[in-house]
């Protein structure tokens, strides 16, 4: 029952519906009532009041603090200053008669602000159920059969070579798994996967290998890269790379700065030796590195950058989805203090367009998305890649129209992305 509660949805279907309609008739049966001038007087009071409330939250939390790195957007401030006048006519309806208006003006404040928050969070719509808001895994280990033996080398030309059998499924599956940190340490949260409809069969081919990492806050759901990745199978004989939705946070409340660090653990080593050792050892992928990609959104773009520029010969693809520019680069002065000690030559170091201006290494390919709607992300994608090409990387740029800096982007970028990388993975002719 409590898995059941966790997995319901709360950007589509009846939830938001329903809590909406709620808040509508709360306010008004706070509002509804004989317009004298003194009622009018406060409730011009309690908007105006929220309204400065409101103000005054974006002034310190956006502009003074930067506690999210970059702007909410104006529809996620429509949601606050709605939430804040609305409670503030609540407020001043307290202890007015009759009775009943008090009870329900007490009722109306949680209803208020809980229908803001699934306003807010369906704007971005990352975290679609409830279980993904609280940052609460529900755990659907996937029973894995003992991956077949498979050479070294890898067949580049699968789309050409590939019959699907009988046996396929229609569909690939999601689920989890318990990664172990052997080497790292490193307090990850279970990894997402997906298998695509290739991978289930009772002999499945060597596939391509994709390491996703999302964003910060964020969780290790395997679902967008899923959607996407079935919807290219179905139109490529079921092949598709299977993905490991790995966790580089350890929580969601924790930048890790993809690297390891004293503070959050071995969050790079867990990514490019635990996490890539166990799906070589335990999922049905091809061991030529050549056909591995470290993929991310957001923090984990910045993640895949950084871990392909310092480990070429693990991963030759990189998927860069809305990707941020440094290490704890919306916070750099705070990052800079606390886990580099003041070290400028240290931090600087670890920038990937830093590493870029002396990094050589043929062969690789990087993709690069943004949404143009989301100006801050975007600039930083197109100079990564100019950076990448200066560096002798095989660079594109994936121009996504709209989106802003949440689902849209992740999807729009994964479609884009993934429709590049589907030729050099060998699952489409190229060309």
């Amino acid at each position: 029952m409590f898995d059941g509660l966790l997995g319901v949805d709360v950007v589509d279907g009846p939830v938001p519906v329903v809590v909406f309609a709620c808040a509508l008739g709360l306010l008004a049966g706070v509002l509804l009532r004989r317009p004298t001038r003194g009622w009018l007087i406060r409730l011009a009071a309690a908007a105006a009041a929220g309204v400065l409330a409101a103000v005054v939250t974006w002034l310190v939390c956006i502009r003074w603090l930067n506690l999210f790195g970059e702007s909410l957007g104006f529809g996620n401030y429509l949601w606050l200053a709605g939430a804040f006048v609305a409670v503030a006519v609540a407020l001043v309806s307290i202890r007015r008669r009759p009775a009943w208006r008090t009870v329900v003006a007490i009722a109306a404040v949680p209803v208020f602000l809980l229908s803001a928050a699934i306003g807010i969070n369906a704007n971005y719509g990352l975290n679609r159920t409830v279980g993904s808001v609280l940052a609460i895994a529900v755990p659907r280990p996937v029973k894995l059969a003992p991956p077949p033996a498979v050479s070294e080398a890898y067949d580049a030309s699968l789309w050409k070579h590939w019959s699907p059998p009988a046996d396929m499924p229609e569909h690939g599956l999601l689920g989890t798994a318990k990664i172990p940190a052997t080497m790292s340490g490193f307090h990850a949260r279970d990894a997402g996967l997906y298998l695509p409809p290739a991978a289930q069969v009772a002999h499945p081919p060597a596939l391509p290998l994709i390491v996703m990492m999302m964003g910060q806050p964020g969780n290790p759901d395997p679902e967008p890269i899923g959607e996407v990745l079935d919807a290219y199978a179905a139109t490529h004989h079921g092949l598709a790379p299977v993905v490991v939705v790995a966790d580089q946070l350890g929580s969601p409340y924790q930048d890790t700065l993809c690297l390891d660090t004293a503070t959050f653990g071995k969050a790079e080593t867990y990514i490019t030796r635990d996490v890539t050792a166990w799906a070589e050892k335990n999922l049905p992928v091809t061991k030529d590195h050549r056909f591995w990609t470290a993929a991310g959104y957001s923090n984990g773009g910045l993640c895949a950058l950084s871990f392909a520029i310092d480990h070429p010969n693990l991963f030759s693809r990189i998927l860069d989805i809305s990707g941020e520019e440094f290490p704890g680069a919306e916070h750099p002065d705070a990052t800079l203090k606390e886990a580099f000690h003041g070290d400028r030559a240290a931090y600087e170091a670890t920038k990937p367009f830093v590493k870029l201006r002396t990094f050589s290494h043929p062969g690789m390919t990087a993709i690069f998305t943004a949404c143009r709607d989301d100006p801050p992300y975007h600039h930083v994608a197109l100079r990564a890649q100019a950076a990448a090409r200066g560096a002798g990387i095989d660079s594109a740029f994936v121009d996504v129209p709209t989106g802003g800096h949440g689902r849209g982007a992740l999807m729009g970028g994964l479609t884009g992305g993934i429709k590049l990388l589907y030729p050099v993975l060998g699952l489409e002719q190229p060309g």
